[in-house]
């Protein structure tokens, strides 16, 4: 297997941007005061993007999958996501387990 160099820097430039973009964010967070509805709109974001990605399984797939998304929809409105994705994820399991 060969390396290309400009797929190596293009790789490395990909990374140093990432993590320039993550501690800046950092740093600029600590200098705003949001209001407590910038706070809840922001605390909504998460819980989208988890939507957003798990949605088109939803319609693409089978009932197992189907039903695992339902329950990562309705789990996070009351828990956080690691714990909504993770019963979505065991839903699936357990219902491809039983053969659906």
């Amino acid at each position: 297997m060969t390396i290309d160099l400009n797929t190596m820097l293009a790789i490395l430039a990909m990374a140093v941007a990432t993590i320039a973009t993550r501690q800046a964010g950092l740093l600029v967070g600590r200098l705003l005061r949001l209001s407590p509805q910038a706070e809840d709109i922001l605390a909504a974001i998460p819980p989208s993007v988890l939507m957003a990605v798990v949605a088109p399984t939803a319609f693409a797939t089978g009932w197992a999958e189907t039903a695992g998304c339902a329950v990562v929809a309705l789990a996070a409105t009351r828990l956080p996501l690691l714990p909504a994705a993770a019963a979505g994820v065991l839903t699936v399991a357990l219902l491809r387990a039983y053969g659906l």
